[in-house]
Formats: structure tokens, C-alpha cells, sequence
């Protein structure tokens, strides 16, 4: 992965010659149903991503708790751990399997919207960008990124399987997200801090990168958030 990790780009741009030739291809043609093939696709990476979320929360936990925050941010063992090397890496492979997720949305003729397609590409190249040099942070990243995405395809398995569920629980998702990219900053600030001491391995194009991609998530998130719930909610009271 990390002699290869520049073929981020080339998926990329595969992904998104897709995005615009499949639109294209499907603007004339009927939508597929694929419920059951969404509900496996789901399903699967929903218990990938809560095995992830265990394995990588048990052992982040056991470095918090026993060494404190600041090695739990900057020690390099969750990449070489005997367990959680297996599940940092695999989660850095998933980021290339998960753009999958847009062959669904324009096959079944669904509203595509910016920050799906924005935020697919830009995990994948950050995540490989930054395996190849291990940098600090990453055991916080890894392991927010599980949970939530262990909570949001568990949500869509069910809604794909066609059970009813609360739109409360979208909320939840939505705002877990963006809580998750205001923890990311805050780690990133706690790395530069602890680099300039020489506690934390990391550098400062990096942080700077990952900076930048966390606020721009945090500022889309919360637009979506706002526009899916907030102010459809007040569209529905005005026509009651």
C-alpha cells in the first residue's frame, strides 16, 4: 500500500468518469429496482464496519485508558499492532470497494448530490495518502469512521430490506458525522501541538490537508443536515 498508494488517483478518476458517463447512460432509460442486491451491499459493509469499529474502539480504548490521550494520538502501534494493523489496512483497501455505493444511486436513477460524491473521493485519497506514512491521528480517524459508518449502512441494510424506520435515526447519523469531523479537527490541532514538540509523527502538509477536508465536511454535513431536516421540516409546517 504504501509504494501504491498514487493509484487513489486513478480509481478517482475512474469514479468519476463513471458519475458523468453513467448519468449520462441512464438519463433515457429506466431506473433499476436492485433492492436486494442494495440490501447485501449494505448489509455487508454495515458487519465489516462493526467488526471494524470492535476491534479498532477495544484497542483505542485499552491505549486511552492505560497510557492517556497523547499516546493514544501519536503512538504508531495502531498500524502495527497484531490485530489492528490487520483492521487499518483493510480499512484503508475499503475506501476503493465503497464508491460502489454510487453504482446504486445512478443505476436506481436517485438524486446525487455533491458531498456524496465529494466526500467518497477525497476519503479515498487522504486515506491512502496518509497510510503510506502512518501518521499520527490515524487510530482516532480510523475508528470514528468505522462507528459511524457501522451505524449508517446497518440504516441503510434496513430502509433497502424496506422496514420503516424512524427519521430520527437519519438525524442521529447526520449529526454523528458532523460530530466526527469536529473531533477530527480538534486531533488534528492535538498532533501539530504535540509535533512541534516531537511527541507526534506527522507533517505539516498533511495535517494541513486533512485540516481542510474535515472543515469542508463539517461545513457540507451541516448544509445537509440543515436542508434534509430543518427547513423541511419548516416547508411541511408551512403547508399544514
Amino acid at each position: 500500500m504504501q509504494e501504491n498508494w498514487k493509484k487513489s488517483f486513478l480509481f478517482s478518476a475512474l469514479y468519476a468518469a463513471f458519475i458523468f458517463g453513467g448519468r449520462h447512460l441512464m438519463n433515457k432509460r429506466a431506473k433499476f429496482e436492485l433492492r436486494k442486491p442494495l440490501v447485501l451491499w449494505s448489509l455487508s459493509l454495515a458487519v465489516f464496519s462493526i467488526f471494524g469499529a470492535v476491534r479498532t474502539g477495544a484497542y483505542m480504548l485499552y491505549i486511552l485508558m492505560t497510557k492517556g490521550l497523547k499516546q493514544s494520538v501519536c503512538d504508531q502501534s495502531f498500524y502495527i499492532g497484531p490485530v489492528s494493523k490487520f483492521w487499518a489496512y483493510a480499512f484503508v483497501l475499503s475506501k476503493a470497494p465503497e464508491l460502489g455505493d454510487t453504482i446504486f444511486i445512478i443505476l436506481r436513477k436517485q438524486k446525487l448530490i455533491f458531498l456524496h460524491w465529494y466526500h467518497h473521493i477525497t476519503v479515498l485519497l487522504y486515506s491512502w495518502y496518509s497510510y503510506k506514512d502512518m501518521v499520527a491521528g490515524g487510530g482516532w480517524f480510523m475508528t470514528m469512521n468505522y462507528g459511524v459508518h457501522a451505524v449508517m449502512y446497518s440504516y441503510y441494510a434496513l430502509r433497502a430490506a424496506g422496514f420503516r424506520v424512524s427519521r430520527k435515526f437519519a438525524m442521529f447519523i447526520t449529526l454523528s458525522q458532523i460530530t466526527q469531523m469536529l473531533i477530527g479537527c480538534v486531533i488534528n490541532y492535538l498532533v501539530f501541538s504535540w509535533m512541534q514538540q516531537g511527541q507526534c509523527h506527522s507533517h505539516v502538509q498533511n495535517i494541513i490537508w486533512s485540516s481542510l477536508m474535515y472543515l469542508s465536511y463539517f461545513v457540507l454535513f451541516c448544509h445537509f443536515f440543515f436542508e434534509a431536516y430543518i427547513g423541511k421540516t419548516r416547508k411541511e409546517r408551512k403547508v399544514d
